[in-house]
């Protein structure tokens, strides 16, 4: 067994597992690790724990130390430093000429390293640009283009739902999206409804999927033909998902026809393949260009 805790780097970022060595560590403190990048400065998320090693990447590096108040003062340090080195990197990039969104600057706790993040519709060559930030900053420099997700949660913002970015909060990787999911949940499919800020499918959608793919299994289709608990024919108008309800039109004896709601548990219908909801020709179009986006961006670099 093997003693560990939780680092993290940044918000809703990935986390990562360090030996506390000698050190009394718990979650909400400062510590000062090496990784592979260089040192850094991250906050303890997850209190020490005992794992197994097959539950680890070795070899598992320890903490250099809890954080100082010395160490708060270059870290702060280092945040304003990264704002000026924004300022000088969008300078270069306009006299260069290049096609590239500067999103965000980050120094490594040494100084070891400048990332800057970018987006781009493209391959950029930035081989000048880089030569030209070495030679103002004196240290090593690292451009990495990422994803509009990745832009977005570095960025955050206020969804639709009028909460806080899920990805800049709590999300620490992205799962793929696909309009299946969409469908599944019986959402408009105009692609402007389920977008997030981002441009890309919403990624709440893969949230609840996995509930609705079992709930939409017990249910019949609207206009299947379905018999009811009291001996009554009849065929399914709506559905209700969450409440497992069904709203059937039924014959009655004198040939006349109501419309009853009754849970699906009392219902008798053969289970059929589930319908794909239709959209119009252009909002399908739409739609899978988005997913093309999506995997376009999973192959860019990722955020630490």
């Amino acid at each position: 067994m093997v003693t560990i805790i939780g680092v993290r780097f940044r918000k809703a970022g990935k986390v990562y597992y360090f030996s506390p060595a000698n050190y009394e560590v718990k979650k909400g403190q400062h510590v000062i690790v090496e990784t592979a990048r260089g040192v850094e400065f991250g906050q303890v998320v997850m209190n020490p724990k005992q794992v197994t090693d097959d539950e680890i990447v070795q070899p598992l590096k320890a903490v250099i130390r809890v954080a100082t108040p010395e160490d708060y003062k270059i870290e702060e340090k280092n945040r304003e430093k990264e704002k000026e080195a924004f300022q000088i990197c969008l300078e270069k990039i306009h006299k260069h000429q290049l096609q590239m969104k500067l999103v965000d600057t980050e120094y490594t706790f040494d100084n070891n390293k400048i990332l800057f993040y970018f987006t781009a519709d493209g391959r950029i060559d930035f081989r000048e640009l880089v030569k030209d930030l070495a030679s103002v900053f004196k240290t090593r420099i690292e451009l990495r283009q990422i994803g509009v997700r990745d832009e977005t949660k570095l960025l955050g913002g206020i969804g639709i739902c009028g909460r806080p970015l899920c990805c800049s909060t709590f999300l620490t990787e992205f799962a793929p999206v696909s309009i299946k999911m969409a469908k599944e949940q019986n959402l408009s499919l105009n692609p402007t409804k389920i977008s997030g800020v981002c441009g890309r499918l919403m990624c709440c959608l893969k949230n609840e999927e996995e509930a609705y793919e079992e709930l939409n299994s017990k249910l019949p289709n609207v206009g299947d033909a379905v018999e009811t608990s009291d001996g009554l024919k009849g065929e399914v108008q709506s559905i209700s998902v969450l409440k497992q309800m069904v709203r059937v039109v039924v014959t009655l004896d004198n040939d006349e026809r109501e419309v009853k709601d009754y849970p699906v548990s009392e219902l008798k219908f053969k289970p059929r393949r589930r319908r794909d909801r239709q959209a119009s020709e252009k909002e399908m179009k739409e739609l899978r260009e988005l997913e093309k986006l999506e995997k376009q961006d999973e192959k860019k670099s990722k955020l630490d």
